[in-house]
């Protein structure tokens, strides 16, 4: 068995007309071959598609495409796809019926979404030959989470998420979690995001994917499981200027008794059109980044790289911080604040910056 997942997808304004057009060899280039080997291709879609123009009140993008684009989706290859992201739940309730309906008119596989919070923990069931795979997708708390009474994306919770992961467990050969969480643009892990990471594994998750950093981070294997922190993009092309915004890894999964796990990275490509697969010298040099990154697992470099990240970002956590619930305080600072405290990656870098005396005691 063949398992292909890849990380966050969106059309943009560069690749939205080569979508509509169906242009897949533009799009897609010589990955569509290789989606061809699989038995099944799973996708984090990471928009709503839909044509409703009614945007929900939040911080960050508001992203959608037009249904078409499921088309395609079927077309290149790819069969699941992961709602549980920050971005599904955009264009409310009615963008998030458009998306459902528009993958299934194209026979597209969904999950990681439900009429509310308890709804949208269902596990997706993968059943091929004699094995059955399970799929967990979750989100931190951003925005399109689903509430007790409202549809939306499925929401971390430290306890319930390490119990479906149990009960997953029980029922299916393999357990595989794709995790829409951690700080963006940041390489390495803060330190919640690798201990629950690490307590998925224990909890019996064979694959940890983290994705929403849009960057390539760090892999390690713990005790027995693979955990990825940072898958990086996959389709998404030039929303973000920044290097590291370009660049992915497809996470190849053979799965006999055991499961034998291979990153093949994917670029944007020259003309901002769609994506292809990296070669040569790119190729090289972005499996050694990783490969070094990966190394600094083993030490407290990775801790390191993630200190100097959050410092990188200091004024703009402490200034949301400073101008919050204050007597000249408006309503637009006073929600930053909130969106940052619901955010568990954003309340990681507060942790960082802002260390009681606790840390300093006794020294």
């Amino acid at each position: 068995m063949r398992l292909i997942l890849c990380g966050d997808l969106t059309p943009t304004d560069y690749t939205k007309p080569y979508f509509e057009k169906k242009d897949i060899n533009t799009l897609f280039g010589q990955v569509t071959d290789l989606f061809s080997t699989a038995d099944r291709v799973i996708v984090n879609l990471e928009c709503a598609l839909t044509t409703s123009e009614n945007a929900i009140k939040k911080f960050g993008p508001n992203l959608k495409a037009d249904p078409i684009c499921a088309e395609v989706l079927k077309e290149v290859g790819i069969t699941d796809c992961g709602l549980s992201n920050n971005h599904t739940f955009d264009f409310g309730k009615e963008g998030l019926t458009d998306t459902i309906r528009s993958l299934e008119q194209n026979g597209l596989l969904w999950t990681g979404v439900g009429e509310n919070d308890t709804d949208s923990r269902k596990p997706h069931i993968i059943q091929i030959g004699d094995k059955k795979i399970a799929l967990i997708t979750v989100c931190e708390h951003e925005y399109t989470y689903a509430l007790p009474d409202r549809m939306g994306a499925n929401p971390y919770d430290p306890y319930l998420t390490m119990e479906d992961i149990r009960s997953a467990r029980a029922e299916a050969d393999h357990v595989i979690v794709m995790y829409h969480g951690g700080k963006e643009h940041c390489s390495y892990p803060s330190p919640r995001l690798r201990k629950l990471s690490q307590a998925m594994a224990k909890n019996g998750a064979d694959v940890v994917l983290c994705q929403h950093s849009h960057c390539i981070g760090c892999y390690e294997e713990y005790e027995g499981s693979h955990i990825l922190y940072g898958q990086g993009n996959f389709h998404f092309v030039k929303y973000i200027g920044s290097e590291g915004w370009r660049s992915g890894l497809l996470v190849v999964l053979d799965i006999e008794d055991d499961i034998n796990i291979s990153f093949i990275p994917t670029v944007e490509n020259k003309d901002n059109t769609g994506i292809e697969l990296a070669m040569g010298v790119e190729k090289e040099k972005l499996l050694a980044e990783f490969e070094e990154r990966n190394k600094h697992l083993e030490t407290d470099q990775w801790l390191a790289g993630w200190e100097e990240f959050c410092e990188s970002v200091r004024e703009p956590y402490l200034s949301a911080i400073s101008k919050a619930y204050i007597d000249k305080s408006d309503e637009r600072s006073n929600h930053h604040f909130a969106h940052y405290l619901d955010c568990e990656a954003h309340t990681d870098v507060w942790r960082t910056l802002c260390k009681t005396w606790n840390h300093t005691n006794e020294k």
